[in-house]
């Protein structure tokens, strides 16, 4: 149960930022209070209706031991019905209380690679692809891919792409691992199911404050990008890989015809990927409450399996299996299972923290 004077105590602190916002001169200062504003006020908001609830009960608790006995009744009766809501909202506002990931609002850096199974790996990594394209439509969401290795009969050897909008990470950060299909492919004789697999990695894309990369940490290199079976494609050194000296990450792009574009979108990637090693070196140092936690460290396990034979599909961490396989590969009903995802999620941070207190 949530002390009263913990609820007072968010209420008292939407007021002062509200009342703070009305009296600001300078612009950052407004802007730092708007948006502190817009983050506390659905949780003030529900601090107020759970206060609320609170004195009704105390009243009609009162009034249900009163003389007049059809009062009585009437009030015993709201009672009952606003005993079953109270716990409800108490929940709601502990949900909104749990410490959140800084990155979640975070715009992502999406990442398939086909993994085992061959051009059967490759086809499918294609397809998760479309599946993210069409989920993040649905969210409004914007898709740019950075970089694509095409496989010769479909798919993608590997792509990355930046998926940008508000609370991207949120979401996406429970797709990151292994995705497992077993279908027939198209070039089966036999008719025999196959099993491949493919992997996703899911990146926030950090602000240039979150991540300092030094010039002096970097080297540059330069060359003629090439096409299929190792043919130049371009006339000029059009092509970038930047190595980060100090960790040894490397990134190389090429989709660009301009330098200048190759280096900027390379720099992105080598961004975020810095920026989620960081992630996972603080991810690992509370591993013992986050160990549920997923893409923290954990991206080789098998995640989830699309079983077309059977129109099924199967998250195996929360042991939720869905038959409308076909709407989840298309991205309509993906947000079914990430809204599981999410709802175990909250869950088991809400009994962890229980259990600390």
């Amino acid at each position: 149960m949530i002390p009263q004077e913990k609820i007072d105590a968010l209420i008292a602190k939407f007021e002062k930022v509200e009342a703070a916002m009305s009296s600001a001169m300078k612009g950052d200062e407004i802007v730092r209070l708007a948006k502190e504003h817009g983050e506390l006020r659905p949780v003030a908001d529900k601090a107020r209706e759970l206060a609320s609830l609170r004195r009704q009960l105390v009243e009609l608790e009162e009034l249900s031991r009163g003389a007049d006995k059809d009062m009585a009744e009437m009030a015993y009766e709201e009672l009952q019905e606003l005993k079953e809501k109270a716990p409800a909202v108490e929940r709601e506002l502990q949900l909104m209380l749990l410490p959140k990931d800084k990155a979640d609002d975070s715009s992502v850096i999406l990442e398939v690679r086909a993994g085992t199974g061959g051009e059967e790996a490759a086809l499918f990594a294609g397809d998760l692809f479309r599946m993210y394209q069409r989920y993040a439509s649905l969210k409004g969401w914007r898709v740019e891919v950075l970089s694509a290795s095409d496989a010769e009969k479909g798919g993608y050897k590997e792509i990355q792409a930046s998926i940008s909008g508000d609370g991207v990470f949120a979401r996406m950060k429970f797709e990151a691992g292994v995705h497992r299909v077993q279908r027939v492919p198209e070039t089966e004789a036999q008719g025999r199911i196959h099993t491949s697999a493919a992997t996703v990695a899911v990146l926030p894309e950090p602000k240039d404050v979150d991540i300092e990369i030094k010039e002096s940490d970097l080297r540059i290199d330069v060359f003629r990008a090439s096409g299929p079976g190792g043919q130049s494609v371009n006339t000029t050194d059009s092509a970038v890989r930047i190595t980060h000296i100090p960790t040894g990450v490397v990134v190389s792009q090429q989709d660009e015809k301009s330098q200048h574009k190759n280096k900027a979108k390379a720099l992105k990637i080598l961004r975020a990927r810095l920026y989620e090693a960081e992630r996972e070196k603080a991810e690992a140092e509370r591993a013992a409450a986050r160990k549920g936690m997923v893409g923290s460290g954990e991206r080789s396990e098998r995640i989830r399996t699309y079983n077309f034979p059977q129109s099924r599909v199967t998250d195996h961490r929360i042991n939720l299996t869905l038959y409308n396989l076909d709407d989840v590969i298309r991205g309509d009903a993906l947000d079914q299972i990430v809204s599981a995802l999410i709802t175990q999620d909250q869950a088991d941070r809400l009994a962890a923290l229980e259990a600390s207190v």
